[in-house]
């Protein structure tokens, strides 16, 4: 007993009764008041970890228990003050304190807190019994802990329960996985399931390169906002610490690849979407062979729960695929099986002795011509057995069957098929098998062997003709070697040395016409070719693919350039032995040189039809814009016209009007052109003088080419007449002067002449057979070369540069003479100028005189009567109408043919009909036709900027669009108005 009473306690006990107390607050021991001393002794004395909290400030006071619980804070926890030993819980101490003061008791179960006790945070689990102490006045005077630190029971609880949850989905994930047969199907399952239970945004799967380095991720489950990270990669991108983990085949753990590793390492996984990862090596037979991962996109301190998951579910999951890959292997064994039996034709049978069954697959039963769906018993393999075979068959069964003898059932017989009545031969072998001395069953193999004793039978034969056959075969062969000698196929045979074995007549006859050398047998093709080095290393080229094996046909140019070269299809195939070894090779040649000029002569033909094809359509739509600006044009000339010759406005306003009316009868040209190349502008052919034509025209291209260009006119003044359109053609040589003067910068000779052809059947080209007048512009230009020439009378196509030429005058003057049924021709060379000929179709009448123009409109003599006027177009229609009214007549318009024949059959009169011939509905042709039915003495006058010749009939006069007051005025006048 120690003068403060205390006693006991162990190690504990001994230091508060040793401890000075005087410095403390609770005062010296003897000091201490009855209350306190109680207390404490109660403390001590309990095998329960046990503390006293004295006083407000929680002064400590514990037994040896707490003591453990302290760890390196005791002994400098006794004595001190509970808020000031417990900084990390001082909220939760304060909260106990405050309680005791107020003498409320406190209990806590499981009680989860972090203490530092070892210089780092230490997760603990504590029972907690706080009772109120009071002094004998009945005060709060502190608090009597009891504490059960459960951290250990608790750890063990959560273990239990991870791991019932572990195996809990470990068993999900088995049951998903075991019914598939697929491995892709096992992995895509698997990660998906693992990303779920683990809350992860991304789970991947991958196969290992053979060098240790590479990786192919193939299977990968990513949650939304996550990318898919399949794809290959390099191991070492992934940093020092991925390649030496993963390469010991240890797990790589990274929680924050920013903070752990490299910068330059973690942005590899950084620029995937990873910021924290798990990956786990498979590694077999020492090498590691696949990766099963865990990311997430943001940093995550790992548990050892989710190590475990990933290190069961990579090993278990490859055991799923080995699986997987085992029962492929399994099935792939019995499909080859199956297939071997197939392509052996052999059926399988089995007769189960026991149960009295028997197995027969359809091939089996086809063997005794019976359906596959038929059923089937050993009466049926009884009743199929060819009489004279059914006793051996049957007593090498029951050989099979004697447990004595266990005779291997081989045996040769035939059946008869029992729907199809049909005989076979059927080869069987088969074993019986045995249990307790009794058959139990026979399994067997069986092959439809018909055909070999068919084969059989016939060599029987061939042995017995042996002598007449070797005799015909003799003579056969004496005849194909005669057929080879003779054929006119190219035959060579070589051996492997480039050595001839065999030429035929037709081969040596070739060969020395395109090289001048007879080939003969045992000679090498390569030696009679030394002179000619190019030829032999070509021979060289093409047979040494042969005599390498390759079996192959091609189309070649061969033979000396000096003597002659030809094409030839030349077909190589190997030459083997009786054994099959290859010994040579031998080709069979056929000249087609003919053939190959024949085809590019059709290339050539179709090319050209090709071209012309694309001309006319491009004709078709040049020739619908130009029909369209005639009509626009056909009011502004008009107007224009009106306003120059009554000279309206000033002289500056006159002098506007004349250079738009000049302006508008260039774009009149222009669409003239375009007509001509479309072969659609309105043409009045008749038959022309074209040698006074050319010679008329002699002064005016002078004029037009300059000084410079020397003009040759030369033309026979007995040239028969051409039918063709005077002013066209005119404008087709002028066009074509311009040209020949362009073509000389320098000055040069300048001739045109007029000649009469004819042209013979098939000389002609896109000539027909018959008379023409050809006319020539020949220049001493600079000429075209065989490109430029090939595209001379493309529309647009112009080699004077941007702004100096339309590229429509050939091209117009070529349609023009198509127009008329004649053509043209161009021949030049750069350097000695260009000629073109435009062939006319000649005349079967006299020429008529050359019309003779006028510029002024000739006043009629007064009003002159109603004419009536139609077009579907209004401002053509107004302009006409003004025109019409110059003239002398009172003009009634109608916008269509229905229109204007409704006026004539009600009764009304009309001094002339001048009608459109394009309209919707019933063209002018039609209405004119239509007219003379009723009214026969009715002029009618047809207007139009774009008709084909077969379009208007050449009996109806014409105008063509765009026209002036005074070409209208002759039209009429050439009406008998």
């Amino acid at each position: 007993m120690t003068p403060s009473g205390l006693v006991g306690g162990g190690h504990a006990g001994d230091l508060i009764r040793s401890m000075d107390w005087g410095a403390t607050p609770l005062g010296p021991l003897n000091a201490w008041p009855s209350e306190l001393l109680a207390h404490v002794q109660i403390v001590l004395a309990s095998p329960v970890p046990m503390a006293l909290l004295w006083g407000p400030d929680g002064v400590l006071l514990y037994n040896d228990g707490y003591a453990e619980i302290c760890g390196p804070r005791h002994p400098a926890a006794l004595g001190a003050k509970l808020l000031d030993v417990w900084p990390e819980a001082r909220t939760f101490n304060a909260r106990v304190l405050d309680a005791g003061m107020r003498g409320e008791p406190l209990s806590f179960h499981a009680q989860e807190l972090e203490l530092w006790r070892h210089g780092r945070p230490e997760q603990v689990w504590m029972d907690l019994e706080y009772l109120p102490l009071r002094d004998g006045a009945g005060q709060p005077v502190g608090m009597l802990a009891l504490v059960f630190d459960i951290t250990q029971r608790i750890l063990a609880e959560r273990r239990l329960a991870r791991s019932e949850e572990l195996y809990r989905f470990l068993d999900e994930l088995s049951q998903a996985v075991t019914p598939l047969h697929d491995a892709q199907q096992v992995l895509s399952v698997t990660v998906q399931m693992v990303a779920s239970h683990l809350s992860v945004t991304n789970c991947a799967y991958a196969d290992m390169d053979a060098d240790a380095d590479g990786f192919t991720i193939r299977g990968n489950w990513h949650a939304d906002g996550s990318p898919s990270i399949l794809g290959h990669y390099s191991l070492a991108d992934f940093g020092r610490l991925a390649v030496s983990e993963l390469g010991a085949g240890r797990p790589l753990v990274i929680n924050d690849n920013l903070s752990e590793i490299a910068p330059e390492e973690a942005r590899t996984f950084q620029d995937i979407g990873v910021a924290a990862t798990v990956c786990m090596p498979l590694v077999k037979n020492g090498r590691l062979t696949a990766l099963m991962a865990i990311h997430d996109k943001v940093p995550r301190r790992w548990s050892d729960y989710e190590l475990t998951v990933m290190r069961e579910v990579t090993s278990r999951s490859w055991a799923h695929v080995e699986r997987v890959a085992a029962e492929a292997n399994l099935r792939a064994s019995e499909e080859q099986l199956r297939l071997a039996l197939d392509a052996a034709e052999i059926g399988q049978w089995d007769v189960d002795i026991v149960a009295e069954t028997l197995f027969w697959p359809p091939r089996l039963k086809a063997m005794f011509g019976i359906s596959p769906d038929v059923p089937i018993s050993m009466k049926d393999f009884y009743a199929g057995l060819h009489p004279d075979d059914f006793e051996a068959t049957v007593a090498a069964y029951a050989a099979a069957a004697d447990p004595e003898r266990r005779a291997v059932y081989d045996v040769e017989y035939r059946t008869i098929g029992k729907e199809d009545g049909i005989v076979r031969w059927i080869a069987a072998k088969g074993r019986g098998v045995f249990e307790a001395g009794k058959c139990v069953r026979i399994i067997g193999t069986a092959i439809d062997i018909t055909a070999r004793k068919r084969t059989e039978r016939a060599l029987r034969e061939l042995n017995e003709t042996l002598e007449q056959r070797v005799a015909d075969g003799l003579a056969e062969r004496k005849l194909l070697a005669d057929v080879v000698e003779n054929t006119t196929a190219i035959i060579f045979v070589a051996d492997l040395d480039y050595h001839w074995l065999a030429v035929n007549r037709a081969a040596a006859q070739a060969f020395e016409a395109v090289y001048g050398i007879r080939p003969r047998v045992g000679a090498s093709m390569l030696d009679v070719l030394d002179d000619l080095p190019e030829h032999r290393d070509q021979v060289r080229r093409t047979w040494g693919r042969a005599l390498a094996g390759e079996e192959f046909t091609m189309v070649e140019e061969f033979g000396d350039p000096n003597r002659e070269r030809r094409f030839f299809e030349i077909t190589f195939n190997a030459l083997r032995d009786s054994s099959g070894r290859r010994i040579g090779a031998y080709q069979i040649v056929h000249d087609v040189t003919e053939r190959i000029a024949e085809q590019r002569r059709l290339a050539q033909a179709e090319e050209q039809l090709r071209q012309s094809q694309k001309v006319e359509a491009l004709g078709q739509l040049t020739g619908g814009v130009a029909h369209d600006f005639n009509n626009l044009l056909t009011p502004i000339i008009g107007s224009l016209d009106l306003l120059s010759r009554r000279r309206l406005g000033n002289e500056r306003e006159q002098r506007l009007v004349a250079g738009a009316l000049q302006s508008a009868d260039r774009a009149r040209t222009l669409v003239q052109r375009l007509l001509a190349f479309a072969r659609r502008q309105p043409l009045q052919p008749t038959a022309i003088d074209v040698a006074a034509l050319v010679a008329g025209m002699g002064d005016l291209i002078a004029s037009t080419t300059g000084p410079q260009v020397q003009v040759l006119i030369e033309a026979a003044s007995d040239l028969p007449a051409a039918l063709a359109d005077y002013n066209q053609v005119e404008m087709a040589l002028l066009n074509l002067s311009v040209n020949a003067r362009d073509a000389m910068p320098d000055g040069g000779t300048l001739r045109i002449s007029a000649t009469a052809q004819e042209v013979w059947e098939q000389a002609g080209g896109e000539l027909q057979p018959g008379q023409y007048v050809m006319i020539s512009v020949a220049d001493s230009g600079n000429g075209m070369d065989a490109e430029t020439l090939a595209r001379a009378i493309e529309p647009f196509f112009s080699t004077k540069g941007i702004g100096k030429g339309t590229g429509l005058g050939l091209s117009m003057v070529h349609g023009l003479a198509q127009q008329l049924g004649g053509g043209i021709r161009i021949s030049s060379k750069p350097g000695l100028g260009t000629n073109v000929e435009i062939w006319l179709p000649a005349a079967a009448a006299g020429a008529i005189p050359s019309p003779a123009g006028s510029d002024d409109v000739i006043a009629g003599p007064g009003p002159r009567g109603r004419a009536l006027l139609v077009d579907d177009e209004e401002a053509v229609r107004a302009s006409t109408a003004h025109m019409l009214e110059e003239c002398g007549f009172d003009v009634v318009e109608a916008d269509s043919a229905r229109a204007a024949l409704s006026r004539l059959e009600a009764g009304e009169q009309f001094a002339v009909l001048v009608t459109d011939h394009l309209m919707a509905g019933m063209d002018g042709t039609q209405l004119a036709r239509a007219v003379r039915a009723i009214r026969p003495r009715l002029p009618c006058l047809i207007v139009s900027g774009y008709a084909d010749v077969e379009g208007i009939a050449p009996d109806l006069p014409r105008l063509t669009k765009p026209f002036r007051a005074n070409e209208l005025f002759e039209a009429l006048a050439g009406l008998g108005l």
